[in-house]
């Protein structure tokens, strides 16, 4: 995986991005944490959200993303340690 410097920060974070768009709408939470899952596998700390997120944006949906990438960090605190994610 490639990495770049975040600005002028000390913080590297990989050149592919993972996409978050379709988490509580088109993807389901058990979905998202396989994404998740295999994308820092694979070496990706970068995911991009948004607050307009799950698209097509719907009042039902709204926040899906953030609530979806929280309950993977809650389940998957343990088996992080000492990684350095996102």
């Amino acid at each position: 995986m490639n990495y770049k410097k975040l600005g002028n920060t000390d913080l590297d974070v990989s050149t592919i991005c993972l996409g978050t768009m379709t988490w509580g709408e088109q993807n389901t939470q058990a979905e998202g944490f396989e994404q998740m899952d295999f994308a820092l596998d694979q070496g990706v700390n970068f995911w991009d959200t948004a607050e307009i997120y799950s698209i097509p944006p719907r009042e039902e949906t709204f926040g899906s993303t953030e609530k979806i990438i929280g309950n993977w960090f809650e389940k998957t605190k343990k088996k992080r340690q000492g990684n350095s994610c996102l």
